[in-house]
């Protein structure tokens, strides 16, 4: 069982004391600082196994996640505000200092997606896309150019501002719509949808992440497809983790663990064809990513969603699309 006395577990420990005594999580010089520090902790590989951690230190670790989680969103909604108000706020997007995670990030989900589902999807759903919904933004204007986009966020004002942001673009104000509500209270409009994706951050335990899970594994149609954020060794210090058996309900089809500067696993599955929960985890499909895939020296010292691969022309992708 690890403890306090793992120099890992002890560094982190510091840390989140720190930052559980910050007056504030909103950015700072100060926020910024101890964020980056919990990140750098947190990349490089380890043996560490979060469920033989001994209580204190779990106990730790989920309080840290929900800080994580804060700061995440005051991020989100700072930089929401300053882009709204610009006349053309999709056109200014690159002000958000990791906008370009998000074009990588969204490239590398968008090709696992299709090696899986070759149709494109007609409807798809975020669930928990806040107040600067970039994933759905840019999924939307670069890869799935005629799909509709409901976004699901349990927060009216986040929902607000995200709608400020799209509300100028002809295209996507069509195309994308928002919907304050808990995922836990929509039920059968989850049938609409070819591809749900889970935001790493809904659901920030164990308990919460499978009772969400359930719940779309109730109601989403059979063979629609199933996105998730994960995380692996260290760095579920910093994001709840999915266990591929506690997607019942589902065939996992591939799970996708970096070993460098990207943070998150990605898990994708298939809702199986019973109705009834399934609790004999199907065998993981076999994938090979293409060459261009590999993690690069690029993170987000506030834990925006920082899964990377090489640009691959999307500066081209960009100068395509005009806002």
């Amino acid at each position: 069982m690890v403890c306090e006395q793992d120099p890992l577990v002890r560094k982190i420990r510091e840390l989140y004391e720190q930052i559980s005594s910050l007056s504030s999580l909103k950015p700072s010089e100060d926020v910024n600082t101890l964020f980056t520090q919990l990140v750098v902790a947190c990349i490089p590989p380890s043996l560490i196994d979060v469920t033989k951690l001994c209580k204190d230190i779990q106990d730790m670790r989920s309080k840290l996640i929900r800080l994580c989680g804060e700061a995440e969103g005051h991020l989100e909604t700072h930089f929401s505000t300053i882009l709204a108000s610009h006349e053309n706020p999709l056109c200014r997007l690159d002000i958000f200092p990791y906008y370009r995670n998000y074009l990588k990030l969204s490239q590398l989900e968008f090709d696992i997606l299709t090696k899986h589902c070759p149709n494109t999807p007609n409807k798809v759903a975020f669930v928990g896309s806040g107040p600067l919904p970039l994933t759905s933004i840019v999924l939307a204007s670069f890869h799935l150019k005629t799909t509709t986009f409901d976004n699901y966020d349990i927060d009216h004002m986040a929902n607000s501002k995200a709608i400020q942001l799209v509300s100028s673009d002809p295209d996507l104000s069509q195309r994308l719509s928002f919907h304050t509500t808990d995922i836990i209270n929509v039920t059968h409009a989850l049938k609409e949808y070819d591809v749900i994706f889970l935001a790493a951050l809904v659901g920030m335990d164990k308990d919460e992440k499978v009772k969400v899970i359930d719940h779309l594994a109730k109601y989403m149609n059979p063979g629609a497809i199933l996105m998730l954020r994960s995380a692996h060794g260290a760095r579920a210090f910093l994001y709840p983790v999915v266990d591929p058996c506690d997607i019942r309900g589902f065939e996992v089809l591939f799970e996708f663990h970096p070993t460098g500067e990207v943070i998150n696993s990605v898990v994708i599955a298939r809702k199986s064809p019973s109705d009834k929960h399934s609790t004999v985890q199907q065998p993981l499909g076999t994938m090979k990513l293409p060459d261009k895939f590999f993690d690069i020296e690029m993170f987000n010292p506030l834990l925006k969603h920082v899964n990377l691969m090489e640009e691959l022309d999307i500066e081209e992708q960009l100068s395509s699309k005009s806002f």
